[in-house]
């Protein structure tokens, strides 16, 4: 994605081959500093949360900051970076690993539901990570070190300890994304509760049931009492994930 630039003028040089992290690290001196990094990403963050990531762009930054479009350049090259500071921005709280130090199960499963609060919080971040798959932050890493952490000392190699997290993460990646699907489906079309959903379905459903070739699950729409709790299901499939590494690695 190319940098937005202002008519009548040029960005200022940045150099491509360092991160925004990195510069971050060693500023250049600027003569008025009248922003912050954080303050950037915190007001893209708003920005996204009200309206949509695609309404994040260089001058509705600026609108939103009140300063010109081209200042913004003094701190960020491209809307890339832009993304990855909100992206930072919103890992800033990581999980609650306090309450669980000591335990990997317990640190695995407070990184799991600190990933789905987020997603949930700010739904656009799917996008972003899709978008850019290299984004790498400091809060971001933060999160993972204390989680690999809690790994390190059992007697497991480099690549199983990322391994275990990485399973983690993508199961609660996968099983939110559907739930932001769901919830940004029903904003959509102003379905309020599961009923809400089951009943806009209902026609359709209710054809499909009469062929006789989904036996099991009819059984389930009938029977199922936990439909609409995500958080349930959320936490039974986290357990299945860990109970699974914790059987195959005998730990």
């Amino acid at each position: 994605m190319a940098s937005e630039k202002e008519p009548g003028g040029e960005p200022p040089a940045a150099d491509e081959r360092l991160s925004i992290w990195e510069r971050l690290e060693h500023p250049t001196p600027a003569p008025r500093a009248s922003l912050t990094h954080g303050q950037i990403g915190a007001a893209a963050v708003e920005i996204a949360d009200a309206e949509g990531l695609d309404c994040v762009s260089i001058r509705r930054l600026a609108g939103r900051l009140g300063v010109a479009p081209m200042a913004l350049y003094r701190y960020v090259s491209s809307k890339e970076e832009i993304f990855e500071l909100m992206v930072d921005a919103v890992h800033a709280g990581g999980a609650d690993f306090e309450a669980a130090s000591g335990d990997w199960r317990a640190v695995m499963r407070a990184a799991a539901h600190g990933t789905r609060a987020i997603m949930l919080r700010h739904p656009w971040l799917g996008r972003v990570s899709s978008q850019a798959v290299t984004v790498l932050t400091p809060n971001q890493l933060a999160s993972a070190e204390r989680a690999l952490a809690a790994l390190d000392g059992l007697g497991l190699d480099a690549d199983t300890m990322m391994a275990i997290f990485d399973t983690v993460i993508a199961y609660a990646r996968g099983a939110t994304a559907r739930e932001v699907v769901l919830l940004e489906i029903m904003k959509r079309e102003g379905w309020q509760t599961g009923d809400d959903v089951r009943d806009a379905l209902a026609p359709h459903m209710i054809w499909l049931m009469s062929t006789g070739r989904y036996p099991t699950f009819e059984r389930w729409a009938r029977e199922a009492k936990r439909k609409d709790d995500a958080e349930w299901r959320f936490d039974f499939g986290l357990e299945c994930v860990l109970n699974g590494i914790a059987a195959q690695l005998s730990i």
